[in-house]
């Protein structure tokens, strides 16, 4: 698929959702993973921090196997060699990762996503040649570290104008604050233990797509 082709698909999505088996609630990513596909989400992240480099292929390529292509996309988290190894659609950086205009010179089909964490970060990336940036943690989370902690809802606003390329809202985002974010004119809301740790995933996951789209029906 061309990057144009993906990046159609990806303005079609709604919750983007990050699968990191040590936040699956017991379960195994891949039975996350399918209850999230069959709850209709078409954005998802393969995200897995401390694993060796053949474990790390294996497992993308086993969430390649079962996401089909044309209907939802996936993301390599950090990674820009096992992306393209497992044939991914993306792959999403952080500050410390490859920079993104490098990865753009190897991927170049490739959606490229960047988080940010001020309008700095976020309009660098999009210079760069970002095709969406992450702004977040939004509310305080578990999952990940940043020094700048939570950034709070409003930063959406300061930033989202000035962009020209499509952003996620990630961090602490639960069913009770997800109107904070989507207020701000979010409409890709990155979320993982709000779905991946919930009793029932795919009724999490339909949840939150439903307060996404503002809608009662999907």
């Amino acid at each position: 698929m061309t990057r144009a082709g993906r990046m159609a698909l990806f303005g079609a999505g709604d919750l983007y959702v990050v699968i990191t088996e040590s936040f699956c609630g017991g379960r195994s990513a891949i039975e996350v993973l399918d209850a999230v596909l069959d709850a209709g989400v078409r954005l998802i992240q393969f995200r897995e921090k401390d694993r060796e480099d053949a474990e790390l292929f294996r497992r993308a390529e086993s969430f390649r196997a079962r996401i089909p292509e044309g209907k939802a996309l996936l993301i390599v988290d950090d990674r820009v060699d096992v992306a393209l190894a497992v044939g991914a659609d993306g792959v999403h950086l952080g500050q410390s990762d490859l920079p993104v205009a490098a990865a753009r010179r190897i991927a170049p089909e490739l959606i490229i996503g960047a988080s940010s964490h001020n309008p700095v970060e976020a309009l660098a990336a999009q210079d760069a040649g970002a095709s969406y940036v992450n702004i977040g943690p939004i509310f305080a989370t578990q999952t990940k570290t940043v020094p700048t902690g939570a950034v709070g809802p409003d930063l959406i606003s300061a930033i989202a104008p000035r962009l020209h390329i499509p952003f996620t809202c990630m961090g602490g985002i639960k069913a009770h604050n997800i109107g904070e974010v989507t207020a701000r004119g979010a409409r890709h809301v990155a979320v993982v233990t709000a779905v991946t740790e919930a009793p029932d995933v795919r009724a999490a996951a339909i949840e939150l797509r439903k307060a996404i789209r503002g809608t009662a029906r999907l």
